[in-house]
């Protein structure tokens, strides 16, 4: 959400003795420079764009997903059976990596309170359906705005660009 004056702040930054190091992520393609009426690729301006270095990222696998759950699983001292990391992985392809991570410690509570051993597909079933992800909470919220106070969203979208 970086518009022509900060850009322009860390282009002068950046030429300083003490230069930082400067990560940045986006996801946006050929976009309006905030604070300006030009187009360029994320968003950036050219002469900022030139000195970065880009780097392209590819979404995760199924196989490599399951391997980050069971590390983390590992990390967090949880049991999981086979077939809660089966829906876990499928939870983590169809709505984020971080969300199903954070299932693993509910999940593990909800374990423990039923006095299991291992987590199992119902105890994953039990916190999906108790914490939503970005999309069902979206999709909640526009369900009922209108039972919400301060309800503005009369059809109207956002702009994010």
């Amino acid at each position: 959400m970086l518009d022509i004056e900060c850009f322009s702040f860390l282009n002068r930054a950046l030429e300083s003795d003490m230069a930082p190091v400067l990560i940045m992520a986006t996801n946006r393609g050929i976009t309006r420079i905030r604070g300006t009426n030009y187009q360029s690729p994320h968003g950036i301006p050219i002469d900022l764009l030139d000195r970065l270095l880009i780097i392209s990222t590819s979404p995760y696998n199924e196989k490599e997903t399951k391997q980050i759950l069971k590390i983390r699983c590992e990390e967090e001292d949880v049991d999981m059976s086979e077939d809660a990391y089966t829906v876990l992985t499928r939870i983590g392809l169809e709505t984020s990596l971080r969300y199903s991570i954070q299932l693993i410690t509910a999940a593990s509570l909800v374990c423990r309170k039923r006095k299991g051993n291992d987590v199992q597909v119902d105890d994953i079933k039990r916190v999906y359906s108790l914490f939503l992800d970005e999309s069902r909470s979206t999709q909640y919220m526009k369900e009922y705005q209108d039972a919400f106070m301060f309800n503005e969203m009369k059809g109207d979208t956002m702009d994010t660009s």
